[in-house]
This record gives C-alpha cells, sequence and structure tokens, in this order.
C-alpha cells in the first residue's frame, strides 16, 4: 500500500524532515512542490529525517503544473485545509491517493482549492486555534488513510 503527500511550497525544514521521515515509516512517497523555502540538502532538514532521508521516495517538482502534467488528479485527491468544513475522517482513503498540504504560511493556493472543492478536508479544531503543525497534521491524516486501508498495509509490525 502507497500514499502520496504532496507538500505545495514548504517554508520549514524541520518540518519537511519530519515529514520525509513519516513517509519512510508510513511507506509513502513524498512530493514536494517548489518553490521551496530552504535547500532540501540543508542540515535542518537531514537532522529531522535523521538517517531515513536516503530511504525516503521523494519526487521534486518545479511547480504545480509541472506536477498536475505528470500525475491524473481526479478523484484520487485531497486538499487540507483549514477553509472547509469537511472533516478528514469522512472520506474513504485509498490506495495511492494523493493528500495535499499547503506551506506552513499560506497554506494550499486559492485556485487549487476552488478547483477541488469538494476534495477539500480539514483537521477539527477548537475555536481557540487557527491550525496545527503542518508535519502533525501530515501524520494524523496519514495513518486515518493506512488506518482505513491496514489489512494491505504491507510489511507493518
Amino acid at each position: 500500500m502507497s500514499f502520496n503527500l504532496v507538500l505545495v511550497h514548504p517554508q520549514i525544514p524541520n518540518n519537511t524532515g519530519a515529514i520525509g521521515r513519516l513517509c519512510v515509516n508510513a511507506g509513502a512517497t513524498l512530493h514536494l512542490i517548489k518553490p521551496i523555502g530552504f535547500d532540501i540538502d540543508e542540515k535542518a532538514v537531514r537532522r529531522a529525517g535523521l538517517d531515513y532521508w536516503d530511504k525516503l521516495d521523494l519526487h521534486v517538482w518545479e511547480n504545480l503544473d509541472e506536477f498536475f502534467c505528470q500525475n491524473e488528479i481526479t478523484d484520487n485527491a485531497y486538499f487540507a485545509t483549514t477553509k472547509t468544513d469537511k472533516p478528514y475522517f469522512d472520506v474513504r482513503f485509498k490506495e495511492n491517493d494523493f493528500i495535499f498540504f499547503g506551506s506552513e504560511t499560506a497554506g494550499i493556493p486559492e485556485h487549487i482549492l476552488h478547483k477541488y472543492k469538494n476534495q477539500n478536508i480539514t483537521i477539527p479544531m477548537t475555536k481557540e486555534g487557527r491550525s496545527l503543525n503542518l508535519a502533525i497534521s501530515t501524520g494524523i491524516i496519514l495513518y486515518d488513510a493506512i488506518r482505513q486501508n491496514y489489512s494491505t498495509f504491507g510489511d507493518a509490525k
């Protein structure tokens, strides 16, 4: 089983490193969409990813247009945002789905959210908070997708 995490314009190297480590342990592919707010070889990325970075199935795309030209996105994608009321746990994730997350400062671009408005999902939060840390958000949603498909989770311990 495999899922695809797509980070659109990530800004914080520690988050991306932690998400890379998450992807290795979850058997997921990580897609990074440029521009990226740091050098992918930066020490902070490697430190957060520990010794997992070389095991990561990583694809780096020049921009969203290149990504969408090379990957067919239909009903196989979900877009995590605080700008919807649809909770992620109302979705039935399938193997190879793409789960998009925006940058820590701006989220997913509005035109993408609008184009795929029926596929926008959110993590419910109290009114006291605006958003969760990107690395935490990816873990919450990715592992729910795995939970839903656990019988095909491969080498799970």
